[in-house]
């Protein structure tokens, strides 16, 4: 296991470094098809290896033109099976927090809840890569009150680091009848105001939690971005007067996500090597395009 978690490693780093001689080829096919095109002489610095590239112009399509990331190897076999989640929090954990995870442990399908105890990040990411989990979702605290997510891809990554606000469980609404059981059927999802580049990577971050739901489900998941705000709103639907006239019933939980982080990381290995990390400030990209 040890030999094949290095020899993983070092061939995710060795894709990695190959990113920046892929772009820079990338380019120069690209000026010289801009060239072509306009009916404009080659650049100078390209005339000498105008015929190789041309070469490989002639054999590319739409697939291998333009070059692919790491950020594309993310997510590129999530077609094959469900996601499989971890749900965990920090040590000593309150009552509230353990209620909103079991709550959460409804949200999103296939996920399992594990007790903390004194386990250790790295025994859990050694754990799950064991099991064949697909996600890592660890809830943070503070004096009783959750305000801290985290989402975790295996095995490459990304980790998401998000803050958690005013969050509301079903068991503190009043009405129980109101609310209704909680469904346990796929959801259909709904992802607003995620324009950006950052906005589309933090919408796969959370979309990839939710397995293909079937056409006919009832139920809807919303994340809606307002100023880098993400508001999560769980609903049911009825349609009781035909199809134009469908009822909305919320079912909880509420909360609002705040984006904090996005690493890149390796967990292939005990410490999870980070290997970069983009950090939400004042002066970054927001998740929409203003």
């Amino acid at each position: 296991m040890l030999r094949r978690n290095i020899r993983m490693r070092r061939e995710y780093l060795y894709r990695k470094s190959l990113e920046g001689k892929e772009r820079l080829l990338y380019e120069k096919k690209r000026k010289i098809r801009e060239a072509l095109q306009e009916g404009k002489p080659i650049p100078t610095e390209l005339r000498n290896e105008e015929a190789a590239l041309r070469r490989e112009i002639d054999l590319e399509d739409e697939n291998t033109a333009v070059p692919r990331t790491h950020i594309d190897d993310e997510y590129a076999h999530t077609a094959e099976k469900d996601p499989k989640i971890l749900l965990t929090t920090s040590r000593d954990p309150s009552a509230p927090l353990q209620q909103f995870v079991k709550e959460l442990s409804y949200v999103f399908p296939n996920a399992q809840r594990m007790n903390r105890g004194g386990q250790v990040i790295s025994e859990i990411i050694e754990s799950c890569r064991a099991h064949d989990y697909t996600d890592v979702v660890l809830v943070h605290e503070h004096r009783g009150v959750p305000d801290g997510l985290i989402v975790c891809h295996l095995p490459y990554g990304p980790t998401a680091y998000f803050g958690l606000l005013n969050v509301v469980t079903r068991h503190e609404i009043k009405d129980k009848k109101a609310i209704g059981t909680m469904p346990e059927a796929y959801p259909h999802l709904i992802f607003d105001n995620f324009s950006t580049k950052l906005g589309e990577r933090t919408a796969n971050i959370l979309k990839y939690l939710f397995p293909v739901p079937k056409p006919d489900t009832k139920r809807i998941v919303t994340f809606s971005n307002q100023s880098d705000y993400v508001s999560f709103r769980h609903h049911i639907y009825e349609k009781h007067g035909g199809p134009k006239s469908i009822e909305l019933k919320e079912i909880g939980p509420r909360f609002e996500l705040r984006l904090y982080q996005v690493c890149i990381t390796i967990n292939l290995t005990i410490d999870c090597f980070f290997v970069c990390c983009y950090v939400m400030r004042k002066d970054d990209l927001p998740l929409k395009t203003k």
